[in-house]
């Protein structure tokens, strides 16, 4: 089981040393797996833990202008993929004004000797850090000669002829192209929450939904979708979801992820859902009236019900 740690304070995580890497990990994608299947191999050939050093938010998130950065995974999608990595324990570290002024070395005396304890270090070779970003690989490696530790530059995973990146993939379900991005993460995009209470208005529309508050989670989706929905009994359940602001109900501009699941009659209140993106079928819009609103959802299930191998069948069930 992964064992997972919150801020820089604190005793060491590896008494006896450890191999460890140092990323935003936004994704988890094919590139970073392959990463993280290389410092799970050096461990086991060293007999230490595999360690991962991440960030939440992450720095780009948090220098962003403009708006927030559109995200691929939160805290608990990246926990699940380091834990099907193999990897034994991951230090979160609160990227704040604090850690933003860290020198170089900061990071270093305090992360990765003091509450790591590293041995090998792995990092990408375009890694900066600290400081106005002053630190470099040629900068790790002169302090892991005095320190003790060793430095891995992974080389850039590609794939299709271009550079497995989080950006990359962003650009993909921006466009709509589910597939594309499924090549590069290596799984099918997801979107995960809590499932809330929210007006019952798809329950008199016959449409009961599951709703799921992103937060402060910016999605780089929105829309109408055919997804696929995990965390129930027996496996994926198939379903249409809604990602936006609902313009026509809703004047208060937050975003919210509504799944309705064909078919299904149950309470889902306070479970934990994750809807796996499949296909869009359209950009939100507002609708002259409710009326106008239930035919094009009606329009929209009999789509994603055929884009899932489906029968068509009437609306009835409940879910939240």
């Amino acid at each position: 089981m992964i064992q997972v740690f919150d801020g820089a304070a604190g005793p060491s995580l590896a008494p006896g040393g450890s191999v460890a890497c140092v990323g935003a990990f936004d994704g988890v994608h094919r590139g970073h797996r392959a990463l993280l299947d290389r410092v799970r191999a050096r461990a086991d050939a060293r007999g230490l833990p595999a360690v991962v050093v991440s960030f939440e938010p992450i720095p780009r998130e948090f220098f962003a202008r403009g708006g927030p950065l559109l995200r691929l995974s939160d805290r608990h999608d990246k926990i699940e993929q380091f834990q099907a990595a193999g990897i034994d324990r991951v230090l979160l570290l609160g990227f704040d004004a604090e850690l933003a002024g860290w020198t170089a070395q900061t990071f270093i005396d305090r992360i990765l000797v003091a509450r790591l304890e590293a041995r090998e270090v792995f990092v990408g070779a375009d890694f900066r850090f600290g400081r106005d970003r002053q630190g470099d690989v040629a900068l790790l490696r002169e302090a892991g000669e005095r320190a003790g530790f060793s430095v891995d530059v992974f080389p850039e995973f590609a794939l299709d002829g271009g550079r497995v990146r989080s950006s990359r993939i962003r650009e993909q379900l921006a466009a709509g192209d589910f597939d594309g991005a499924a090549h590069l993460l290596g799984r099918r995009f997801r979107i995960g929450g809590e499932v809330i209470h929210g007006q019952q208005l798809g329950r008199r529309l016959g449409y009961p939904t599951a709703n799921i508050a992103l937060g402060t989670r910016a999605s780089p989706v929105r829309g109408i979708f055919a997804v696929r929905v995990h965390g129930l009994d027996g496996g994926p359940h198939p379903g249409v979801a809604s990602l936006g602001v609902r313009p026509t109900v809703d004047g208060s501009g937050a975003p919210l992820l509504e799944a309705h699941l064909f078919d299904f009659d149950g309470d889902l209140y306070g479970r934990r859902l994750d809807v796996e993106f499949v296909a869009k079928l359209r950009d939100e819009e507002k609708f002259a009236d409710l009326d106008a609103l239930v035919r094009q959802m009606d329009r929209d299930a009999a789509e994603a019900r055929t884009i899932l191998g489906m029968p068509q069948a009437a609306k009835a069930g409940a879910t939240a």
